[in-house]
């Protein structure tokens, strides 16, 4: 037996096609009739004259034809119209007993539980929690945002399958803002949970509410939801965000910690994932004092899945520490600080379980030290790099770089220290010495090198450019295995004058059994180098004799590590059958840093060296290449500070070319040079291996305070299987660019994130990559501190199985990013980011499409609160449903009016429309509208619903304020459903 499907509305819209096909033939058939039945012969001849009749006896017969045809046509065309109506008539008639038998179905769970069978939950009214979803199917309700003085609802719990619905914003307030609803539980076998709600705003010196906990995903499959963004304050202390909920048992990520718009208030923690999945990434925080945190990044699963990146600091206070993975994964990153101070630490690199790589330590500018990097697995795995310093402007002690994590298992290297930051490279400014290096840590107990000191930072110039400081300390390099090389030590950092103090290069790290010990670092004006590490008691260099025929030939070892290059000179390649390329060397007042050397068969590159001041800093080295077969490419140098100019650029990330490692990050740009000057862009980062590996990340931009902003360096991509690496984050200044995340592996691995930009007219936050195949897409940067014509990253796409990646927030007087599309096959889109501050023009971004056969769409993001005078912003629209399964994403609520006085105020933001649903789901409910602070009544409009399409009820429209409209209702499925409410 066959069925046969038909939708009246496509065959409404293929007759009304068709009318007008025919009028326009019928149309062209008259115009034409004239000159071709009455053609005029060429001459008065017979002949003339026969071929005229007989060209006009084809125009009539055609006439008659085309009469014939005509009379055909509107048959047609009134059957297929008739027909379509018929079906309408019917499914209008089945429609009813089938809502009725649903609603007989859902009645006893619903007099006994308060809950359907099958359904989703209604949402909240205002401030109060949303409805739970069907025992069976169905998602939560969203929770109501709250009123004046009231706290946003909680998102409603789903059953057996279905996702939890989002808590509502909280209310604004005079002196507290309320929190925002915690996000309602994703379903007992398969759903996410729900994202909690943005805490409320507030007035004049006062505190503004939390963000609602993101939910838990309780069932088996399933991610958690994030945590809502604390509130925002017209002066005072923003909200503490929320904290991401918890991944499903068996697999699923934890959700993203909310983040803290404004000064003194820390962000929300990631959500830990179970079993299988990755911690969350922790939220950002303005910061403002040395209290606040940037969000810890959660922990992986427990089996499989990486600790989740640290939150970073916009000033003062410390980033997150990077998530813990399982048995098998990688550390997450530390939070960078931006803008530190006398006492702030950058966040740490998380630890590694079994089997992965230490995290790497939070990047830092100005004072503060730091991070340090994780320690890799307990039994394979590197040790994470420490955090750099990127330099300070004026007074203050620079930056010291974070010590390597340690490799604490049976196989792997210690990682690298952190290079010290530079002082001031300008006359006119109080300065210091350079920052000291970072230790590098130690190697694995039977196999594995120690890593690299990290080299000291540029001594400052001086007050009177005169009175130059000494350039900073190296540090010392790590000790190696039983079985393995000691570091090298730093060399000391450059003096911009030769009447300073001397400053010492690190010592190299001590070889255990068998090995290497390490080469000292250089000193600096007449300062001493750093002492050589001890070889190994039972062979300490045992391969000379091996070595010397490939050293003759090629300028290489066959086994062991090539040499650490001169200042300014690039790195000795590695062995041609195993060995790690040597660092390039640091760059000289006016030259470059030199590249790192390449590896042979098996084994890293090199890092290049930083790139030397000048008038313009020079360009930091590129990392080396990795092995042939195995191995990480070097990271990229820092870029070179300018004494009077632009910052240098930094190097490039050294690629994988082999089979299996990961691709180098790319060199942080320069220092710049006196007032008005830009610091240097950021390197981009290596690819992956061909089979295996992650792209490295970018490089962050080096500081400036130029009207104009620096450009990031573009995270690397992956090859095969691997995830793309982050782009490196972009300072203040107009113009300025987040780097752009790396394309995940093209058979499996998520996008790298997008990199932020802190702030500056026209500033952007960097793409989030695409996934590959089985990949997610990347999240978009953030723009946290905004500006005018400002725009936050879009989220990356995911490939055939993933979900969008959710766009980034904005902090001030710029749009949300748009959220990703989902996979091609199976996905969710991605959220739309948040606006969080001032005018009208700050909207938020729009949710990713599910444009494959199952997935729900992504949420609009919430449009931005105004201060004084402007509107608030207008919510994201959600994107639509999947083309089979799949419901509408919900529309971003308003941002709430700006309030010059108690009766002069301005409208709240309308909320974005709800997103269509796929054949089978219900359609998105309309955001609402954002609430307008002032005695004088200023209306804004609710959203309008998502339509279903043939089985599902409408989306509810948004909710209007003060007298404006609500969104009307989407209409229901075609075959079953219902139509949404129009919003009050």
């Amino acid at each position: 037996m066959s069925y046969v499907a038909a939708i009246p509305e496509i065959m409404t819209r293929a007759a009304t096609d068709l009318g007008t096909i025919g009028t326009a033939v019928s149309q062209a058939s008259a115009a034409a009739a004239a000159p071709t039945t009455s053609v005029l012969a060429a001459g008065a001849d017979e002949i003339s004259q026969a071929i005229a009749a007989l060209f006009g006896m084809h125009g009539q017969a055609y006439q008659q034809l085309s009469t014939q045809a005509a009379a055909f046509h509107t048959q047609f065309v009134e059957t297929l119209s008739g027909t379509a109506t018929s079906y309408a008539i019917a499914e209008a008639a089945n429609a009813t007993p089938l809502q009725a038998g649903l609603d007989l179905l859902n009645a006893p769970t619903q007099a006994l539980l308060n809950r359907p069978l099958i359904g989703d939950g209604a949402n909240g009214a205002p401030g109060q929690a949303g409805g739970a979803g069907g025992l069976l199917y169905g998602n939560g309700g969203n929770g109501g945002n709250g009123a004046a003085g009231q706290a946003g609802g909680a998102g409603g719990n789903a059953g057996l399958i279905g996702n939890g619905g989002n808590g509502g914003v909280g209310g604004p307030g005079a002196a507290t803002g309320f929190a925002g609803g915690t996000g309602g539980t994703g379903g007992w076998l398969f759903g996410n949970g729900g994202n909690g709600g943005t805490g409320g705003a507030t007035d004049f010196q006062s505190v503004s509410g939390v963000g609602g906990t993101g939910g838990t995903a309780v069932g088996l499959f399933g991610h958690g939801g994030n945590g809502g963004d604390g509130g925002i304050p017209r002066s005072g202390t923003g909200g503490t965000g929320g904290a991401g909920g918890a991944g499903a048992l068996l697999y699923g990520n934890g959700g993203n910690g909310g983040n803290n718009y404004a000064g003194l208030g820390d962000a929300g923690a990631g959500g830990d994932a179970r079993l299988f999945g990755h911690g969350g990434t922790g939220g950002w925080t303005a910061g403002g004092s040395l209290d606040s945190v940037g969000g810890a990044g959660g922990n992986g699963g427990l089996l499989y899945g990486n600790g989740g990146n640290g939150g970073y600091n916009l000033s003062g206070g410390a980033g997150g520490a990077g998530g813990s993975s399982g048995v098998f994964g990688n550390g997450g990153d530390g939070g960078d600080v931006i803008h530190g101070t006398t006492g702030t630490i950058a966040g740490a690199g998380g630890h590694a379980g079994g089997f992965g790589n230490g995290g790497d330590g939070g990047s830092i500018g100005g004072a503060g030290t730091g991070g340090n990097g994780g320690n890799g697995g307990m039994l394979i795995g590197n040790g994470g790099d420490g955090g750099t310093g990127d330099g300070i402007i004026s007074g203050g002690t620079p930056t010291t770089g974070g010590n390597g994590g340690h490799a604490v298992g049976m196989i792997g290297n210690g990682g690298d220290g952190g290079t010290g930051g530079a002082s001031s490279t300008l006359s006119g400014f109080d300065s210091s010495a350079g920052g000291r290096g970072g230790n590098g840590g130690n190697g694995a107990w039977l196999f594995g090198d120690g890593g690299s000191g990290g080299g000291g930072g540029v001594g400052g110039l001086g007050y009177a450019g005169t009175d130059a400081y000494a350039g900073g300390a190296g540090g010392n390099g790590g000790t190696g295995a039983l079985l393995g090389n000691g570091g090298s030590g730093g060399a000391a950092g450059a003096s911009l004058s030769p009447n300073t103090a001397p400053s010492a290069g690190g010592n190299g790290g001590d070889a255990q059994l068998i090995g290497t010990g390490g080469t000292g670092g250089l000193g600096d004006s007449g300062g001493p180098g750093g002492a050589n590490g001890t070889d190994g008691p039972l062979f300490g260099n045992p391969l000379d004799p091996i070595n010397a025929p490939t050293r003759a030939l090629f300028g290489r070892p066959l086994f062991g590590d090539g040499a650490d290059g001169a200042p300014g000179q690039a790195g000795e390649a590695g062995g041609l059958l195993y060995g790690d390329g040597g660092d390039g060397g640091n760059g000289l007042p006016g030259a470059p840093g030199g590249a790192g050397g390449a590896a042979g068969l098996i084994g890293n590159g090199g890092n290049g060296g930083i790139g030397g001041p000048g008038t313009s800093g020079q360009p930091g080295g590129a990392g080396g290449a990795g092995g042939w077969l195995i191995g990480d490419g070097g990271n990229g140098g820092i870029g070179g500070g300018g004494t009077t100019g632009v910052g240098g650029v930094g190097g490039a990330g050294g690629n994988a070319v082999g089979l299996f490692g990961d691709g180098g990050d790319g060199g942080d740009g320069g220092l710049r040079g006196p007032r008005f000057n830009t610091g240097g862009n950021g390197g981009d980062g290596g690819t992956g291996g061909w089979l295996y590996g992650n792209g490295g990340n970018g490089g962050n931009t080096g500081v400036g305070n130029a009207p104009a902003g620096a450009t990031a360096g573009a995270g690397g991509a992956a090859r095969l299987i691997g995830y793309g690496g982050d782009g490196g984050h972009a300072g203040t200044g107009a113009n300025g660019a987040g780097g752009a995340g790396g394309k995940g592996g093209w058979l499996i691995g998520d996008g790298g994130d997008g990199g932020h930009a802190h702030s500056g007219a026209n500033a952007t936050g960097g793409v989030g990559g695409n996934g590959g195949v089985f990949g997610s897409g990347g999240d978009g940067g953030d723009v946290p501190g905004g500006g005018s014509g400002s725009a936050a990253g879009a989220g990356g796409n995911a490939g055939w199985f993933g979900h969008g990646g959710d766009g980034g927030g904005n902090g001030e007087n710029g749009v949300g990013g748009s959220g990703g599309n989902g996979g091609l096959m199976v996905g969710d889109g991605g959220d739309g980011g948040n606006a969080a501050v001032a005018g009208a023009l700050a909207t938020g971004g729009a949710g990713g499409h599910a444009v494959g056969l199952f997935g729900d769409g992504g949420d609009g993001g919430t449009g931005g609160t105004a201060r004084f005078d402007s509107a608030g912003g207008t919510g994201g629209d959600g994107g639509n449903g999947a083309r089979i399964f799949g419901r509408g994403g919900v529309g971003g609520s308003g941002g709430t009016g700006g309030l010059d006085s108690p009766s002069n105020g301005y409208a709240g933001g309308n909320g974005g429309n709800g997103g269509r649903s796929g054949l089978i789901g219900d359609g998105g409910t309309g955001g609402a509208a954002g609430s307008s602070r002032s005695s004088v009544t200023v209306p804004s409009a609710g959203g309008n619903g998502g339509n279903a399409q043939l089985v599902g009820n409408g989306g509810d429209g948004g909710p209007g304020d003060s007298g404006g409209p609500g969104g009307a209702g989407g209409t229901a499925g075609s075959l079953l459903g219902q139509n949404g409410s129009a919003g009050r």
